[in-house]
């Protein structure tokens, strides 16, 4: 993964508003840092989740849900946007410009080139950066190689929770976080969705919306 340095943090956004509509990147170490296109599996697993969040946005009349390629703007000392591959945003202004303050909740699911050292360290400062800037959950969604689902809680960054993705399992987000899926089955192999077995997925209200 390569980067181009420039100067300010305006002069970055600057030149990510310039950038092709497809090409992905974001503002890392003072640097416009490329993102690689991924392959099948993990732009399928990003579909379904995102899928599931419009379903629960459409019903519950909270929140929007952003797919793959928008950017995130945000004001941390290494870090000027992100850009996950889905989110789900709450009060925030959507237009045309890129979105200012980082998503409630953020997904990242590997690519074949997110695995070793290198990518773990990555993959868990970008996380860090998250909950830093005010995301409140954040899944590390592995449908390559352990085949897991990781979330990710900013009331306890340092212990996730995980189940196995596998066919007609659950995924892992009952409790605390937010949102949290009750029991959103999906195939990550490109089978078929069976979310609850009727294509839809349902989500736990969050306590602070309750009353």
């Amino acid at each position: 993964m390569s980067a181009h340095p420039t100067k300010t943090r305006e002069d970055l956004i600057d030149a990510l508003e310039q950038l092709p509509d497809h090409m992905k990147a974001e503002i890392v170490g003072g640097a416009i840092v490329p993102m690689s296109p991924t392959g099948g599996k993990p732009c399928f697993a990003s579909g379904l989740i995102l899928v599931a969040l419009h379903d629960y946005a459409r019903r519950t009349g909270r929140g929007r849900p952003l797919p793959n390629n928008a950017a995130f703007l945000v004001d941390l000392p290494n870090r000027a946007s992100f850009s996950p591959d889905v989110a789900f945003t709450v009060g925030q202004t959507l237009d045309q410009d890129f979105v200012r303050g980082a998503p409630l909740f953020a997904v990242e699911v590997r690519s074949k080139g997110d695995y070793g050292p290198q990518a773990e360290r990555a993959i868990r400062d970008k996380i860090a950066d998250y909950f830093a800037a005010g995301t409140q959950v954040v899944w590390d969604v592995d449908v390559l190689r352990e085949r897991v689902v990781r979330v990710y809680r900013a009331s306890e960054p340092d212990h996730p929770t995980g189940k196995e993705t596998k066919p007609r399992r659950s995924l892992p987000c009952r409790g605390g976080g937010w949102p949290s899926a009750r029991s959103c089955r999906t195939d990550f192999d490109g089978s078929r969705c069976t979310a609850l077995g009727s294509g839809r997925c349902r989500f736990i209200q969050p306590e602070h919306e309750k009353n």
